[in-house]
C-alpha cells in the first residue's frame, strides 16, 4: 500500500503535502499540530477582552491522538511508531510535553528527538511532531 494520503476528517494540509506518506513497509506522518478540521486550535482559550491563553499539555494530547488517527487510517497505530520528531516553540513547554508524552509512550517506545524552533505555521501553535512507523504485517 505505498503512497501518499490526506485522511478525511483531519484538517487540511497547508501546503502540497500528505498527512502521511508510505513507502514499503514503513509510513511518514508529515508535520501534525492540535488545527482541527474547521482550523480551531486545540489548546487555544480567547478570551472576552482578547487575552489569549496556549496549553501545551492539551496541544501536545491533541497533535498525538492526531497522530494516532492519521495512523489508524492507514491499519497501523502509536504502539507502531520507531521514531518521534518533535518541535517546540518554547523549551519553557517541555516539562508540559513531556508529561503528556509519558501518557502514551515510555521507554519501550519511539526514538525521539525534540527540538526548539523559531515558529510554527500559526502563532497559536505551541508544538508539532512527525513520526515514522512500520506498518504490521498483512498476512
Amino acid at each position: 500500500m505505498d503512497g501518499s494520503r490526506v485522511v478525511e476528517g483531519h484538517a487540511r494540509p497547508r501546503g502540497s503535502f500528505p498527512h502521511v506518506r508510505v513507502v514499503g513497509g514503513l509510513a511518514f506522518v508529515s508535520g501534525t499540530s492540535s488545527r482541527l478540521p474547521d482550523n480551531s486550535f486545540v489548546g487555544v482559550e480567547v478570551d472576552e477582552m482578547g487575552t489569549t491563553t496556549l496549553d501545551i499539555r492539551a496541544q501536545t494530547r491533541a497533535v498525538i491522538e492526531n497522530i494516532r488517527s492519521i495512523l489508524g487510517a492507514i491499519g497501523a497505530g502509536l504502539s507502531d511508531i520507531a521514531q518521534i520528531t518533535a518541535f517546540l516553540v518554547s523549551m519553557n513547554d517541555f516539562g508540559g510535553y513531556n508529561e503528556v508524552y509519558g501518557e502514551f509512550f515510555d521507554e519501550s517506545g519511539p526514538a525521539r528527538t525534540t527540538v526548539a524552533v523559531h515558529q510554527l505555521p500559526h502563532p497559536h501553535l505551541l508544538i508539532e511532531i512527525q513520526a515514522i512507523a512500520h506498518l504490521p504485517s498483512r498476512t
